[in-house]
């Protein structure tokens, strides 16, 4: 037996509120999905898939018109099986450029947290605050700490 969803049903299974798929309907993102007689959104399992993708890309920060072109890419069926893949290879690409920039902010983060948490943390802390002072000074700046 084949199964439709309602829009509050896929809200709720992709955890977004129901605006949001009004939002993405909105913005050209899901033209695989059929209205019924009374013009509400009708979902099938197989839109699922595309709104998976939606999602992913979403989240990994592809802007709306990005996703729109891909979507639409998708559409016109294999012949954009070429395009789709240069599109989400670029994509791929910025995403591991921002996993690189995420990973190495977490090692700053880290090296604070351990800063905090040694047994000389008092001692490194003057320390720094000490530098900071003197270059202050040096050249002609206002101490921050005071």
């Amino acid at each position: 037996m084949k199964k439709t969803y309602s829009i509050k049903e896929v809200a709720d299974y992709f955890q977004l509120p129901i605006s949001t798929i009004r939002y993405y309907d909105k913005k050209g993102l899901l033209p695989f999905v059929s209205k019924n007689a009374a013009g509400y959104r009708v979902f099938s399992k197989s839109d699922f898939g595309f709104i998976k993708t939606i999602c992913c890309l979403k989240d990994t920060g592809m802007p709306i018109r990005d996703i729109r072109t891909y979507i639409n890419l998708c559409m016109q069926g294999t012949t954009s099986i070429q395009q789709r893949g240069e599109l989400l290879q670029q994509h791929k690409t910025n995403v591991l450029k921002q996993q690189q920039v995420l990973h190495d902010n977490l090692k700053e983060i880290t090296t604070k947290i351990q800063r905090y948490a040694s047994d000389d943390s008092v001692n490194i802390i003057k320390s720094q605050i000490k530098f900071v002072k003197n270059e202050k000074k040096v050249l002609n700046l206002e101490d921050p700490f005071k």
